[in-house]
C-alpha cells in the first residue's frame, strides 16, 4: 500500500498545500511550528478518523474555516487506486468518501488505509498511565482485525451503562439494582473475557519482534518482556465482577475489567518504567511501534504507511543510525527540524515553512 499524494486544506496552519509522496522515504523538513508534525497528523486521522496528539476533531480545522479536508490518493498492492477524503466539520458529524461516495458509516474507512506514527510523545507507551498502553495494545488490535474495533465499542457501551447503574445505586444494592447488575455483569463478563484473550494473543505475538527490534535499535541482546496478567483472567471476569459487586456499589464504578487493566514492560528482570533510562525508554517505545507495524504488514499483507514524526533529534547518534539502518521495507515518511542524518538518504526531501512546501528536492 502506497500514499501517492496528500492533500490538506484548512488543516490546522495548512490553507492548502499538496504533497507528493513517494514509494521510499520522503523527508519533510523544516523549523519548529512550520507544520511537520500537522502532516504526520493528517495521515494518521486518515487512516483511524482519531487524532495521535489526542485532541478532539475540532482542534484540527484552521482558525477562520468552517472545515477542513483531508485527501490522499492510495494506491493498493493489487493495483487498485483509491481517493480517500475525510471532511472535519466545525459543527456537525466528519464526512467520509472512499472513490466520491460517501460512506454510511465512517468506520467503515477503517483498513482502506494503513498508518504507523511514531513520535516524541510516544514515550509515555513506557513511563505513562496503563491507559496509554492499553490504547497501544487495543489500536494494533483495530489493525488486525476490523471485527475488534466494534468489540471495543460494545466494552465502551456496557461499561457506560453498568456505571450509570452503580451511579444511580446510591450505595445500595437493592433487589431490583441486584437484578439488573446480574443483565449488565453476564454482557460485560463475554466482551470483557474476549477482549482479554485477543490482548493475550496479540502480545504474545509481539514479543518476539518487540525484543529484536529492541537489539537493532541498541545494538546489543536484550530480554524484553511484555507481560499481562491481570488478576480477572484467572477466575474469568463474571467471577471477578460478582466478588468487586458490594466495592463497586459502595464506589459508583466498575472497578475490574479490560478498562482498567495494565500491560508490565521488562528490560531485561527490571520493570522499564521505574528502571529505564530515557534512552532505555525511548528505544523501548520505538520497538513497540515498530513492531506492531511488522505484525499487521504480515497479519493482513498491507504494509502500513510508517511515520517517524521528530525522531531523529530524540535518540543519540548510535541509536538514530540503528533506526535509519533497520527501517522496514515500505513507504516512510520523516519529520524532522534538524539536518539528516547520513543513513537517511530520502528519495525525496520537502522543505516546509510557515504551513506551505517552500523546496521539493527528489
Amino acid at each position: 500500500m502506497i500514499v501517492e499524494q496528500l492533500e490538506l486544506v484548512d488543516f490546522r496552519n495548512y490553507t492548502n498545500a499538496s504533497f507528493a509522496l513517494t514509494s521510499g522515504v520522503t523527508a519533510i523538513v523544516g523549523r519548529n511550528a512550520q507544520g511537520k508534525t500537522n502532516v504526520a497528523e493528517a495521515m494518521a486521522f486518515l487512516a483511524t478518523l482519531d487524532s495521535f496528539r489526542q485532541v478532539p476533531p475540532i482542534a484540527l480545522v484552521r482558525e477562520g474555516a468552517d472545515f477542513a479536508t483531508i485527501r490522499a490518493v492510495v494506491r493498493h498492492n493489487d493495483g487498485r487506486e483509491l481517493q480517500v477524503e475525510v471532511q472535519i466539520q466545525r459543527q456537525g458529524r466528519t464526512v467520509v468518501q472512499v472513490n466520491k461516495q460517501r460512506l454510511s458509516r465512517t468506520r467503515d474507512l477503517l483498513g482502506v488505509l494503513r498508518v504507523t506514527v511514531f513520535s516524541p510523545d510516544d514515550l509515555e507507551l513506557v513511563k505513562g498511565s496503563p491507559s496509554e498502553r492499553r490504547r497501544f495494545v487495543d489500536e494494533t488490535l483495530v489493525s488486525l482485525a476490523l471485527r475488534n474495533d466494534a468489540l471495543r465499542l460494545e466494552l465502551d457501551r456496557v461499561l457506560k451503562q453498568r456505571n450509570t447503574l452503580l451511579r444511580q445505586a446510591n450505595g445500595r444494592l437493592t433487589e431490583e439494582v441486584g437484578f439488573t447488575l446480574d443483565v449488565w455483569d453476564e454482557k460485560l463478563a463475554a466482551v470483557g473475557n474476549e477482549i482479554g484473550h485477543e490482548r493475550a494473543t496479540v502480545l504474545a505475538q509481539l514479543q518476539p519482534l518487540v525484543q529484536q527490534a529492541y537489539q537493532d535499535l541498541a545494538g546489543y541482546p536484550m530480554a524484553v518482556t511484555l507481560q499481562y496478567e491481570p488478576t480477572w483472567r484467572r477466575t474469568g471476569l463474571g467471577m471477578a465482577l460478582a466478588t468487586a459487586r458490594q466495592d463497586d456499589i459502595r464506589r459508583g464504578v466498575s472497578t475490574v475489567g479490560p478498562h482498567r487493566d495494565d500491560i508490565d514492560l521488562y528490560l531485561g528482570s527490571l520493570p522499564a518504567r521505574t528502571h529505564a533510562s530515557q534512552g532505555e525508554m525511548r528505544s523501548l517505545a520505538l520497538s513497540l511501534r515498530l513492531a506492531a507495524h511488522q505484525l499487521v504488514a504480515e497479519k493482513t499483507d498491507m504494509t502500513p504507511l510508517l511515520v517517524l514524526d521528530d525522531v531523529l533529534s530524540e535518540l543519540d547518534p548510535d541509536r538514530c543510525t540503528a533506526l535509519l539502518t533497520h527501517l522496514p521495507k515500505g513507504q516512510v515518511v520523516i519529520t524532522t527540524a534538524s539536518a539528516l542524518p547520513e543513513a537517511a538518504r530520502p528519495d525525496r526531501v520537502l522543505r516546509i515553512e510557515g504551513g506551505a512546501i517552500v523546496a521539493d528536492q527528489s
